[in-house]
C-alpha cells in the first residue's frame, strides 16, 4: 500500500512516529511485554509527555494480521464510549503497523475471575458493575452509535479493566459492520474463540447482535462462577460450564455455581437473575434470545419477570480428549487467541 492511500484511510486517527513508539515501549522490550495475541503483541509505553499507552505491534509477513489491524483501527476510529477501549492512533512506517490504545493497568477480566489469588479482588457488587458496564457497551455497539458493530469476539481476555475496575471493551480486529436495519449477515471465513462463539456462527457462519448476546450470556456465567466455559471440567460430566449450569438451573440448585469468594458478598436473588439472564443469552436458537436493550432492563429491575430459558448452545457431551473442540469438525480452538476457519460447502 502506498503512503497516500493509508493517510486517507486513517484520516480520523493521529499518527505517530515510529522511533518515538518504539523509543516509549523500550525498543519493544520483553520486559513491557503485555500479552500477545493471534496477530502481535502488545507492550506498555510511557509517551515523552509522561502518559501510558499500550502499543500493539503486529506481527511481520501476517497477511491476516494487516487486514485485523486495518479493521480494528478504522472501526474503533469511529467509536467512543466510556465502556470501550480508546485508541490513541497509529504508527505506520514501511513495514510497521503499531496501533496505540489507553493503557489500563489492571489488565483483562480472566486476569481477575480465574486466578484462585486474585477473584478475591473482585467481590460481587464489583462484578455485577462490570457486568453492567459490558452491557452498556455493546448496547452503544448493537444500538446506540452512528454504526451498528458486531463485535464477535466477546471474551473476558477481551475485557479490560481500567483504574476503578470499570470494564472497556477492546479488540476490535474481527468486528463486522452492518446496515441498522440489517437483522443478519453471512461469512465463509468464521474468525472467533472456540467456548463464545454461537451454535449458528461458528458452524454455518452467520452472525448477527444475537452472536454477540450468545458470548456475553457465556461470559456472564464466567463472572458468577469464576470459571472458564472452554477450560470447564467436571467429575460426574463431560458437559462445558453451560451445559453444567443448566443441568443446576433444572435441578433448582442454580446457587451452586457461586464462586465461593462471593458467598458473603453477594446478594443471592442478583445472582440467580444474572444465571438466569446468562442462560437465557446462551439459548441454542438464536430467535430465543434477548437484544441488548432487553438484557440491561433484566439485569437492571428486578421487579421484570424473566422467562424460562430454554437449552443452550453446544449442549452435547464432549469428547473426554478434545476439551476445547466445537461438535463440528471444521471448527477448531487453537493455542492463539482468535481462530479463523473456512467453511466449505455441504
Amino acid at each position: 500500500m502506498s503512503g497516500s492511500k493509508i493517510d486517507k484511510k486513517y484520516h480520523d486517527l493521529p499518527l505517530f512516529d515510529f522511533v518515538a513508539v518504539a523509543s516509549a515501549t523500550g525498543n519493544f522490550s520483553e520486559s513491557n511485554k503485555l500479552g500477545e495475541g493471534g496477530f502481535g503483541q502488545v507492550y506498555k509505553g510511557v509517551l515523552l509527555k509522561g502518559q501510558d499507552i499500550a502499543a500493539k505491534r503486529l506481527s511481520c509477513n501476517s497477511r491476516q494480521g494487516l487486514q485485523v489491524f486495518e479493521n480494528e483501527a478504522i472501526i474503533i476510529a469511529k467509536l467512543q464510549h466510556r465502556n470501550l477501549i480508546r485508541l490513541l492512533g497509529c504508527c505506520i512506517e514501511e513495514d510497521e503497523r503499531v496501533l496505540i490504545y489507553e493503557y489500563m493497568p489492571n489488565k483483562s477480566l480472566d486476569y481477575f475471575i480465574f486466578d484462585q489469588d486474585k477473584r478475591t479482588l473482585l467481590n460481587w457488587p464489583k462484578r455485577f458493575d462490570i457486568v453492567m458496564g459490558i452491557v452498556q457497551g455493546l448496547l452503544y455497539l448493537h444500538h446506540d452509535s452512528s454504526l451498528r458493530i458486531i463485535h464477535r469476539d466477546l471474551k473476558s481476555s477481551n475485557i479490560l479493566l481500567d483504574n476503578d475496575l470499570n470494564p472497556k471493551i477492546s479488540d476490535f480486529g474481527i468486528a463486522k459492520i452492518v446496515e441498522a436495519d440489517q437483522l443478519e449477515a453471512e461469512t465463509k471465513q468464521v474468525a472467533g474463540t472456540c467456548g463464545y462463539m454461537s451454535p449458528e456462527y461458528a458452524i454455518n457462519g452467520k452472525f448477527s447482535v444475537k452472536s454477540d448476546v450468545f458470548g456475553f450470556g457465556v461470559l456472564l456465567l464466567e463472572i458468577v462462577t469464576g470459571k472458564c466455559n472452554r477450560r470447564f471440567n467436571h467429575p460426574d460430566h463431560q458437559h462445558n460450564l453451560l451445559g453444567h449450569a443448566w443441568l443446576l438451573w433444572h435441578d433448582n440448585r442454580a446457587l451452586e455455581l457461586l464462586d465461593p469468594c462471593l458467598k458473603h458478598s453477594c446478594v443471592e436473588s442478583q445472582v440467580l437473575r444474572c444465571i438466569q439472564v446468562g442462560l437465557l443469552c446462551a439459548q441454542k436458537l438464536a430467535e430465543n434470545r434477548p437484544i441488548m436493550s432487553d438484557v440491561a432492563v433484566m439485569l437492571g429491575n428486578e421487579e421484570v419477570t424473566l422467562p424460562e430459558p430454554k437449552e443452550p448452545g453446544f449442549f452435547t457431551k464432549r469428547r473426554a480428549r478434545d476439551t476445547d473442540t466445537l461438535n463440528d469438525d471444521r471448527i477448531c480452538c487453537t493455542k492463539n487467541s482468535v481462530t479463523i476457519t473456512t467453511l466449505e460447502a455441504r
